[in-house]
């Protein structure tokens, strides 16, 4: 029988699982037998006896060495990933281009390794789609976040002591992210304003109740499976000056645009904040990829001219117990594109399969990661 075993998360901060007692059940019904190391979903509020309960088995970290799949969340350190055994899968968030030495460890350790963070934009997977699960806690947990830091409340309130007036909140990024703030934001009462280069989402916005600021679109604005695409100098010239008008009525900024594989975009430079009053709040959901606002710092709160910038790099794990259910739910139809009846049919002719196997065969079959190591001499 196919044993999965899921790892308690090491990373500092990280709360989540890649698996809670209900998709431990789907497991089950899929043939697989389910290990879980002991305290593995604490942090997220789900106790070892709940997995026991759903048909676990509970074991120490040592168990990893026998499983033949490793589901979790971030990618484990070098010394971890060689503890895996030869042909075994790992399935988890990898980042390789972050995480060259883990890389390098699984390829040469004969393990297969999918990164989920790498699931194709199509109907049939978007049940697996981690980006798109973790970006709406994330967006969710942005405003939150902004709500607490800011010293004004976000709705109108007409009282006896007078009117407050409702905070203004602007969105840079209409993903998944960017519309689960907008959200969010204008259920908490503000006035909600968002920007985003690629048009179509101008009635996505506003079917949220929120104002669509119009910086105009670049030539080829979005890539094939939906991304927003990195942005001319010029574009980007004019898109500040116009953004920067709105940035300076804002209470609070909330910038979301990445870019797939590559260093997040500069959406505001210094000179565009400073025009922010005292008090206000960015949260730069984009720190942990480079940034999107000059200044912020990755894992960090800042506070530069009286304005609070945020750089929580891992917004998720701030509401681990639902992020770890979506994340599991998609985890489990990931394995059920290729398990059936307790049987693994990893076959990379399957278009799913193709697209988020990073490693197989003690080959990295991602070709920036395969060069970076190459040019290291690894």
């Amino acid at each position: 029988m196919v044993v999965i075993f899921v790892p308690k998360e090491s990373a500092a901060g990280e709360t989540r699982v890649a698996a809670v007692p209900e998709t431990v059940k789907g497991m089950l019904k899929l043939g697989l037998s389910v290990q879980v190391e002991r305290g593995a979903g604490k942090a997220a509020g789900f106790p070892d006896g709940d997995y026991e309960a759903a048909g676990a088995t509970l074991v120490d970290a040592a168990a990893r060495s026998a499983a033949d799949m490793v589901l979790g969340i971030q990618t484990p350190p070098p010394d971890v990933c060689t503890q895996q055994k030869p042909g075994s899968l790992l399935v988890c968030t990898l980042m390789p281009g972050l995480s060259l030495p883990s890389i390098k460890a699984l390829r040469d350790g004969k393990v297969s390794a999918v990164g989920l963070e790498f699931m194709p934009r199509i109907t049939r997977a978007q049940k697996m789609d981690i980006l798109s699960s973790q970006a709406t806690c994330g967006g969710y947990q942005a405003v939150l976040l902004a709500a607490v830091h800011l010293p004004k409340m976000f709705p109108l309130m007409m009282t006896a002591a007078g009117t407050i007036t409702p905070a203004r909140v602007l969105v840079l990024g209409a993903g998944v992210a960017g519309l689960q703030a907008i959200s969010t934001a204008k259920k908490l009462g503000a006035i909600v304003e968002a920007n985003d280069i690629r048009p179509a989402v101008k009635e996505q916005v506003e079917s949220l109740g929120g104002k669509f600021v119009d910086t105009g679109t670049p030539p080829e604005a979005e890539t094939k499976g939906g991304y927003a695409r990195e942005t001319s100098e010029e574009f980007a010239k004019k898109q500040r000056e116009i953004l920067t008008s709105h940035i300076t009525q804002a209470d609070v900024l909330i910038t979301t645009a990445l870019i797939p594989g590559r260093k997040a975009p500069v959406l505001v430079t210094a000179e565009m904040r400073k025009g922010m009053k005292p008090g206000s709040v960015i949260v730069d959901m984009a720190a942990g990829a480079g940034g999107n606002v000059e200044g912020s710092v990755a894992g960090q709160r800042v506070v530069v001219d009286g304005v609070t910038i945020l750089g929580d790099a891992n917004l998720p794990a701030q509401v681990g117990a639902d992020a770890s259910r979506m994340y599991a739910r998609n985890v489990l139809a990931f394995l059920g594109e290729f398990v059936k009846a307790g049987e693994v049919k990893f076959d990379l002719q399957n278009e799913i399969l193709n697209a988020v196997t990073i490693v197989h065969d003690g080959q990295v079959r991602h070709e920036p990661t395969a060069k970076s190591l190459a040019a290291q001499g690894s």
